[in-house]
Order: C-alpha cells, then sequence, then structure tokens
C-alpha cells in the first residue's frame, strides 16, 4: 500500500507505510526531522516551506508574458498541476499572427517530441493489461522489422528503442520522412543503416521508437492512433488529444505553425508527422495534458482506478540508458528511461521531463518534480527557440528555490541556436568568376536510384534543369554553381530556410554515370543511373 501527502515542506514525502509516520503529523514535521526518516535515495536537498509553490504559481503570468516578449513566439499555453489537482491554465498570444484569434487552454498544438512519453503511456497500459512487456522482442512482435545485424535484430526489445540504445544512428529515418515516405518504407529502410554497440550507445531516433510502438499496436490488434485513443486518451477525457495529423487540422480551435523570420516567426509551413506519430505526431492541449501529468504523478493512478501499474510505469520513468554523460566530476549526467528523460534537479529532487521541436514551427515541454507532486507544460506554436523550456525553468526554480537562479532564456537561446545553421557547403557562397558551364540535358537528364533514398529523376522545364525526389516526387529547381555541380534549395523539417545542397553530376563524359547529392542525409549520397 501507498500514500502521498504535501504538508508543510509541500510534499517532500515519503511513500511507504513503513516509515511509520501518520498522515496526520506530517504537517508538523520539519524538513530537517522528516528526511531522517525518508529512505537516504528519497532525502531531498532543499526544503520547500508553504506557500511556495502558490508563489510560484503566481508569478506565471509574468514569466510567461516576459519570456514571449523576449523571444517574439506568437502563442503559448501553460498549464500547472499540484496534488492532484489543476492549479493553472491559461493561453497567451494569438493562435495565428494577425489573427484575432487567442490561445486558450483548449487551444490544440501540435507536441512534436513531447509525443513521446505520451505515446510511452500508452505502452505502458498494454503491460498493464500484459498484452506485451518492456522486453518483449521485436521478432515475436513485428517480424518483418530487421536491423543491419541479424543477431541483433533476434535480441531486439521494445525497451530498446524506447531508450534509444538499439544502436540505430541519431534520428535514423528522418531524412526519408523529410522526402514523403510513408511509416512502413522508413521502418523497412532502417536495416540498411550502420549500427553503433548495442544497449551501450544512446542516439536519439524517432523511428526507432516509432518500430516499437508499431509492434505494440499490431499486437493489440489495432493501428497506434486507434490504440493511443483506446488506451489513454478516451478514457481519461482527453477529448483534444489525437495522434493523426488530419484531427489536428480539424480543430476549430487550432494553434498555426509559426517558422523564423528573420528576427521573428512567420506561418510559412505546416509539418505533417503521421509517419512517426508515436514519436512526434500527437496532438492536444494543456487542460488535456494536465490530466495526462496528474496520471503520472500519481504512479499511473486516474481518478481512483489503477490505470497504469506500478510495475508497468516505474521502468519508463527510471534511468535506462545514458543520455547526457558527465562533463566533469561535478556535473549530474543526464537519463533516459522510456519515452521519458529523467534527471536530478540542482535541489537533488527527480525531475522527468521531454522537449518537443518542429523547426517548421512547434516548441513545446513539460516537467515533473515528483517529490512534489508537481508538474507544468508549455506548448507553444513557434519554432524551438528555447522560450517553452525557460518558462518551464522558471517556475521550477521558482517552487523550489522560491527565486530564479538565472536567466534562463539567454541560456536556452543559444543552445537552441544550432537548430537554425543552414546546412550546405554553398550558402552564402556566389558562383566563382571562371565557373564552368552546368552539364548540358544530355548528359545529366535521366533516372538514378540508391538503396535507401530510392529513385529520383532529373528533368527539363523552362526554367532549366530540375530534381524530382520521393514517393510523390518534391521538384528541385538546379541552378548553375561550378560546371558539373549544380545547387538547389532545400528546406525541410531537418534543414532551415536558407539550406541550400549540391548536387554534381560524375562519370566520364556522355551521360552521367552517378549523382551525389548534400543535404538528403548527414552525408552525401551517390545515386546510381539505371
Amino acid at each position: 500500500m501507498t500514500f502521498k501527502t504535501y504538508a508543510g515542506d509541500a510534499g517532500v514525502l515519503s511513500r511507504r507505510l513503513f516509515l511509520g509516520v501518520a498522515t496526520a503529523a506530517l504537517g508538523a514535521y520539519p524538513l530537517t526531522a522528516f528526511a531522517q526518516d525518508l529512505p537516504p535515495a528519497e532525502t531531498p536537498g532543499v526544503p520547500v516551506p508553504p506557500g511556495q509553490i502558490d508563489m510560484a504559481v503566481g508569478e506565471l503570468d509574468r514569466i510567461v508574458k516576459e519570456l514571449m516578449s523576449r523571444s517574439k513566439i506568437p502563442g503559448a499555453a501553460v498549464a500547472v498541476v499540484h496534488e492532484g489537482r489543476t492549479v493553472y491554465a491559461k493561453g497567451f498570444g494569438e493562435r495565428k499572427i494577425g489573427l484575432p484569434e487567442p490561445v486558450t487552454p483548449d487551444t490544440v498544438f501540435q507536441l512534436a517530441s513531447l509525443s513521446k512519453p505520451v505515446g510511452a503511456s500508452v505502452i505502458a497500459r498494454q503491460v498493464t493489461l500484459e498484452r506485451v512487456s518492456w522486453q518483449s522482442r521485436m521478432k515475436d512482435l513485428l517480424p518483418w522489422f530487421e536491423l543491419a545485424d541479424p543477431a541483433r535484430s533476434k535480441v531486439l526489445t521494445v525497451a530498446d528503442l524506447y531508450s534509444h540504445r538499439s544502436g540505430l544512428p541519431a534520428h535514423a529515418g528522418d531524412d526519408l520522412e523529410d522526402l514523403g515516405f510513408n511509416r512502413q518504407t522508413v521502418l523497412e529502410r532502417l536495416r540498411l543503416l550502420p549500427l553503433s554497440p548495442f544497449r551501450i550507445t544512446h542516439a536519439y531516433t524517432n523511428f526507432g521508437m516509432t518500430a516499437a510502438a508499431e509492434a505494440v499496436a499490431r499486437a493489440a490488434g489495432t493501428d497506434w492512433a486507434s490504440l493511443s485513443e483506446e488506451a489513454i486518451y478516451r478514457p481519461l477525457g482527453m477529448a483534444s488529444t489525437s495522434s493523426r495529423f488530419k484531427d489536428y487540422m480539424a480543430a476549430a480551435n487550432r494553434a498555426v505553425p509559426h517558422a523564423r523570420s528573420g528576427d521573428g516567426f512567420s506561418p510559412l509551413f505546416q509539418r505533417e508527422p503521421d509517419a512517426q506519430s508515436p514519436a512526434g505526431g500527437v496532438s492536444s492541449t494543456v487542460n488535456d495534458l494536465a490530466i495526462w501529468m496528474k496520471m503520472i504523478l500519481a504512479d499511473g493512478n486516474h481518478e481512483g482506478t489503477e490505470w497504469l501499474s506500478p510495475t508497468a510505469l516505474l521502468p519508463a520513468v527510471s534511468p535506462q540508458s545514458v543520455s547526457s554523460p558527465p562533463r566533469n566530476q561535478e556535473s549530474r549526467p543526464g537519463f533516459y528511461g522510456y519515452g521519458f528523460n529523467v534527471g536530478t534537479d540542482p535541489s537533488g529532487r527527480t525531475r522527468l521531463s521531454h522537449s518537443g521541436a518542429f523547426v517548421l514551427g512547434a516548441g513545446t515541454c513539460f516537467t515533473l518534480i515528483p517529490s512534489l507532486d508537481l508538474g507544468i507544460v508549455v506548448l507553444t506554436n513557434a519554432a524551438p527557440v528555447g522560450a517553452a523550456e525557460s518558462i518551464a525553468a522558471s517556475f521550477t526554480d521558482l517552487a523550489q528555490f522560491g527565486h530564479e537562479t538565472r536567466d534562463w532564456y539567454a541560456g536556452y537561446s543559444r543552445i537552441f541556436a544550432g537548430f537554425f545553421e543552414k546546412r550546405g557547403r554553398t550558402v552564402g557562397m556566389t558562383p566563382p568568376e571562371n565557373a564552368a558551364p552546368p552539364p548540358a540535358a544530355n548528359r545529366a537528364v535521366g533516372v538514378y536510384t540508391h538503396p535507401y533514398f530510392g529513385r529520383i529523376e532529373i528533368g527539363t522545364s523552362p526554367r532549366g534543369l530540375t530534381l524530382a525526389a520521393g514517393p510523390k516526387p518534391m521538384e528541385f529547381l538546379l541552378l548553375p554553381f561550378d560546371g558539373p555541380v549544380m545547387v538547389f534549395d532545400f528546406v525541410t523539417e531537418n534543414a532551415p530556410s536558407g539550406s541550400r545542397s549540391t548536387i554534381t553530376f560524375g562519370g566520364p563524359a556522355g551521360p552521367a554515370e552517378t549523382v551525389e547529392i548534400e543535404l538528403f542525409g548527414e552525408e552525401p549520397a551517390t545515386f546510381t543511373r539505371v
């Protein structure tokens, strides 16, 4: 039997009756005395006096407005849960720049990678129902899914993929999604990628996690979006939450994504993430996510019902792989559970969290502090610049320390600046003065293939040579640069505005034998003429 009590030092609190401390007496316990009765691993480092969390909640309007002003993000929604209640839920700014439609707590946002912990709770529900376990083997659930190493494919588990320790390269498959390939195709082609060491290498991989979710959905006899709805969204009353892009687009109260534009933001793109829905395709509201956070903080209990068993949930919110090794002896390491970041705050308290980011227009995050029964979620409709994380960090600082410990936005904005570095070796360059003429059509035109990226076609148009790639061909205009080297604009989720890829035609005189494309993947990809 377990319990949580939150009085006096807000909840510094034991959950086990064997401590022999009566619930009614806890309010009179000072932290130092009460801590003597806690197991060492649960002893918090910093006391939280009565009223301090309420004070932090009272500062949120100021925090959000200040950070929106500094970052120039158009809209945000924030919710806070504490001791089983939603104590704050507000919207700020606009759903779309230029339209008089305010953000509310019921505005639907794309969650990006905040989808991962939400999806992990869907898996935990299946573990609770004993349909699968975290250690279920992929070969048993999804026999066609393979990695490059057959021996590894035989023992690969749901847990390996949900903790990013399969050995797949970071962001494996994202480049195929950028070109429009569907989930099935992306998952089938992951077997073509080289692998890092198994279970000791952490590499953040959207489609690895998606493969595990697909396997669990197949075991349940349905698709992932339907399983998510059946397992979590509908029974918890999360009526505005979905794992289908079409539901997000159909929402009347919907936040429109805004990409970076100059020193501000504009509604330039619409990210369609169905291919990686379990890892990045959920849409929701802060009111709905407040319900979800309360369930997680209550050890899987929802309104008196054990929806997720503690044995199913605890592994997901426990360290399973080292995501951020310490830089020195004084550094705190970061860990990844199954869909959750797991760390230790400077206060000495365990923190569960995750951020979500679409360069095309979404920045989200949540933070839970289980020992305080406290959580915050921040959703924005702007590309990730650190605003969401700064709001959450400022709030948790106030809740735990009574003051903000640093200028969080100054730090986070520098970290997130890397998202917007233009890609391509010719960015900012002009063709050489003595540039050779571009390839003639009879040399360039043709069909070329690559085992991973598939088929491309070089064609002609009134404007010049073109490149068509992807299953629903995306067409790019090729511009002369220097002889066999041409360039084209390439803007995707993984190549921000202003990126420019080179394309190089190779082989002896006559029709080109190869085409090398710079930005389709992390390394240039060489296509061979059919």
